[in-house]
């Protein structure tokens, strides 16, 4: 049985099951949960883009071994008419040369054949130390600096 932490809230299926396999580190089964022609896309991170289930074993492999104890929470889930799984996730660890991480996004799963077949990647690292709104709107704006 899933503990509290969110994957509950997951349809059954590929993605849920892709989530309690990363929850326990389980490499094999969460792989075999992607279609071998999976694509992912991250949006705002273009090179980011891979196509290809053994990127996944490759992705996830460095991610255990560099973080032992990489923790993965479900905050949120919900299925559209279309049937794409969305998911808002995140996770914490600490790196083995005892950096913490974190991160924190949404993953938006297209399904096919009772595998997942494609994502759109929005996991960025939690930012704590980067300003208030204002200084993220300004940044943007390219206004750092000027009054309204």
């Amino acid at each position: 049985m899933d503990t509290p932490n969110g994957v509950d809230r997951l349809p059954d299926g590929p993605v849920r099951r892709m989530f309690t396999a990363a929850r326990n580190h389980n490499l094999d089964a969460m792989v075999s949960e992607f279609a071998d022609d999976y694509v992912n896309t991250t949006p705002n991170h273009p090179g980011r883009s891979f196509t290809g289930s053994a990127q996944v074993r490759s992705n996830w492999s460095a991610l255990f071994a560099g973080i032992p104890d990489l923790a993965i929470e479900v905050v949120d889930a919900a299925t559209g008419e279309d049937g794409k799984v969305w998911v808002e996730w995140g996770s914490t660890g600490t790196r083995r040369d005892g950096v913490h991480v974190e991160q924190a996004g949404i993953g938006i799963f297209t399904l096919r054949g009772g595998r997942i077949a494609a994502v759109r990647f929005y996991l960025e690292p939690v930012e704590r130390e980067s300003g208030d709104v204002n200084a993220a709107v300004s940044a943007v704006a390219g206004t750092k600096g000027a009054r309204p």
